[in-house]
């Protein structure tokens, strides 16, 4: 597992756009991620930074009331899930996270551990809250995103 500080808001879109820049060059069909951290440790903020450098110019909303903001690009979809606020871990399974309607999908999980049946990801985020920014623990399933830390530094 590999660690990283961000130090403010700058520092987070900056790694944001790096992670979108890797989405983007990647040749894969899916790619999933997951972000776990307390609230208000800048999981959204990540995402948000993420979906926008990949080219959405409008709003990027929390999903935490709605559980999944769709976000389409051309031939990539954004698939933004927040299960914090779900009591029904199933709930994943309206979203219908297997389709193939894009020639690439993203799928953004916040609160994977409130899954009750895991799902593979390829990079995984951990947020920590620390004194000036967040800390970050990467674990990654792909080489692309190997290097991350390295390209951010």
């Amino acid at each position: 597992m590999n660690k990283i500080i961000l130090k403010d808001d700058d520092a987070t879109n900056k790694f944001g756009q790096l992670i979108a820049s890797k989405i983007l060059a990647l040749d894969k069909r899916s790619i999933e991620i997951h972000l776990e951290g307390d609230l208000g440790s800048g999981k959204t903020f990540l995402t948000r930074s993420i979906i926008k450098s990949c080219g959405w110019s409008d709003h990027v909303k929390s999903p935490t009331y709605t559980l999944c903001e769709e976000y389409e690009l051309g031939d990539l979809i954004f698939l933004h899930i927040d299960l914090y606020r779900t009591n029904e871990p199933e709930d994943i399974l309206l979203f219908d996270l297997e389709r193939n309607t894009h020639s690439k999908k993203v799928i953004v999980i916040e609160w994977p551990e409130r899954l009750t049946v895991k799902r593979k990801f390829d990079i995984k985020i951990s947020f920590k809250h620390i004194n000036n920014g967040r800390e970050l623990n990467i674990e990654t399933k792909i080489n692309s995103f190997e290097d991350l830390i390295n390209e951010y530094n």
